[in-house]
């Protein structure tokens, strides 16, 4: 989930060209809804969104997988809160899409910037 349109469409035809399949939501209410009736394998999810906290989408236990905060936000009390909400990862934006690349290799058991055969994953 990403609310900015520039950093969202960059992830979505990134991650896709990667050979994941990616679904991409702006806003809160819309990813609860979404994590509620799918499954996924890992989430990257933004920080602040228009219309929510993205860490309480961690607090509901909507986020099922393998969790990656993305946030400009770089407070400690942030990453050590994502952290014991059950994230697996927090990256502090602006970041390079091959970092996010490969902490999601790493999330996934791939090794780190192989390119799955198929598409083994939705995030």
């Amino acid at each position: 989930m990403e609310d900015n349109i520039l950093l969202g469409g960059a992830l979505q035809e990134h991650l896709s060209s990667m050979g994941w399949d990616v679904i991409w939501v702006t806003g809160y209410r819309l990813g609860a809804d979404i994590l509620c009736r799918m499954s996924f394998d890992i989430i990257c999810l933004d920080r602040r969104l228009p219309d929510g906290d993205g860490f309480d989408l961690l607090r509901r236990g909507l986020a099922r997988c393998p969790t990656i905060i993305m946030s400009a936000f770089d407070q400690l009390s942030d990453r050590l809160e994502a952290k014991r909400l059950g994230a697996a990862d927090y990256l502090i934006k602006p970041f390079r899409l091959e970092k996010l690349t490969h902490r999601i290799d790493l999330l996934a058991g791939l090794e780190p910037s192989r390119v799955p055969a198929l598409n083994p994953s939705r995030l």
